[in-house]
């Protein structure tokens, strides 16, 4: 090869790498763009997690915080969407609830991206697309897909072992990037702390009386299509259980262990006044054995892989033989969600009335997209 033919190649290689670094980096930018929402007319105020800690102003986790407020005064709701932000019907439900919610007594406050930070990355080694799509009627909305933990660009390194605070439990080093091992956080801590602790904060300053934190997991998981509650609102979550199951919904009752801490559902409970719960779905896309990772298997929720560990019988999981699509998913936990609240307030509570949700079935016959404005 002549001189003159290895600089032209070398040109080439050089502006081949170029635009794949612009394209590469124009990908990295947008990740880190606040997603557009759209919420309903009953919106009163919005704010940010830094009103409540201002250790988080300027932080990638600043997060949005929408306020729904009846004329009528009750009982304040916090529901907490995208903690772990690769379990998409968890922030897709928030987003859901705060574009057609309407309050008529009480309080509604929502947090549709809790770990903002999680939104920016994909967790390595997966195979994770960087975001899903729901079909509307006007188009289809894009969502970002993102990491179970806290970007390693806002918060590193891991240690080796994550020592809980206060309790001093030990966890494997990466767990220090879990928004739900964090709580109740700590205003000196790292970037997932002060989140917990912005987190608590709010809960402690608007007298938040009921708390959800949405998630899914992986159909092995013993723990799915469950509701996590604390001891002290074990009667709400039982009452609410047996509702559902009467209207043929299978809600399996989990009391929140004591002596496993950071979590929301333990700590919101031990250190505030609120009645806490968490709720699990079933997601394949975060399972072992889901086989090929597309964007489609988040919406529609379909696996071979799993269809046939079900039909083996070899193991117990829970995945139904025509898959779990994003709308049953999200269905479950918009119709549990509104069953809590109606259990809470059949209890003598002051109460919170939230108009406008579509039930179970609305959803699954509508699709999600029925329900969200298409993006603009």
């Amino acid at each position: 090869m002549t001189l003159e033919k290895k600089h032209i190649s070398a040109a080439i290689i050089l502006i081949a790498a170029a635009v794949i670094s612009i394209i590469t980096g124009r990908q990295f930018l947008a990740k880190h763009y606040p997603e557009t929402f759209y919420p309903s007319p009953g919106l009163t105020r919005t704010g940010k997690l830094s009103d409540y800690f201002s250790g988080l102003q300027g932080t990638e986790n600043d997060s949005r915080v929408y306020f729904f407020e009846g004329e009528e005064e009750g009982s304040t709701v916090l529901l907490l969407g995208g903690t772990h932000p690769n379990e998409a019907a968890s922030g897709l439900v928030a987003v859901l609830v705060l574009e057609n919610v309407e309050v008529t007594v009480g309080r509604l406050i929502v947090i549709p991206r809790a770990n903002r930070s999680g939104f920016t990355v994909n967790d390595p080694m997966e195979a994770h697309p960087q975001y899903y799509s729901i079909p509307t009627p006007n188009g289809e909305r894009r969502f970002k897909y993102g990491s179970r933990l806290t970007s390693p660009l806002d918060q590193w390194p891991d240690p080796l072992v994550y020592s809980h605070r206060p309790s001093g439990q030990r966890l494997s080093g990466f767990e220090t990037r879990n928004l739900n091992r964090a709580y109740p956080g700590r205003p000196d801590g790292s970037l997932t702390e002060k989140t917990a602790y912005g987190i608590v904060q709010l809960i402690k300053k608007e007298n938040v009386n009921v708390a959800f934190d949405l998630h899914e997991a992986a159909p092995e998981i013993p723990i799915i299509n469950a509701i996590v509650y604390h001891e002290k609102a074990e009667e709400v979550a039982l009452n609410a259980i047996f509702e559902l199951e009467m209207e043929g919904i299978s809600v399996s009752p989990e009391l929140s262990p004591s002596n496993f801490h950071g979590l929301s559902h333990r700590e919101w409970g031990d250190y505030t006044d609120v009645y806490p719960f968490l709720m699990e779905t079933s997601n394949p896309i975060q399972g072992r054995l889901r086989g090929e990772t597309s964007a489609e298997l988040i919406v529609e929720g379909v696996s071979p892989e799993y269809r046939m560990a079900l039909e083996s019988g070899a193991l117990q999981i829970a995945y139904k033989e025509t898959g779990e699509p994003i709308e049953r998913r999200v269905a479950r936990h918009v119709t549990c969600f509104r069953r809590v609240i109606e259990a809470y307030n059949q209890l003598g509570n002051k109460p919170v009335i939230l108009e406008n949700l579509p039930e179970y079935e609305d959803i699954l016959q509508n699709g999600v997209g029925a329900y969200i404005v298409a993006g603009k």
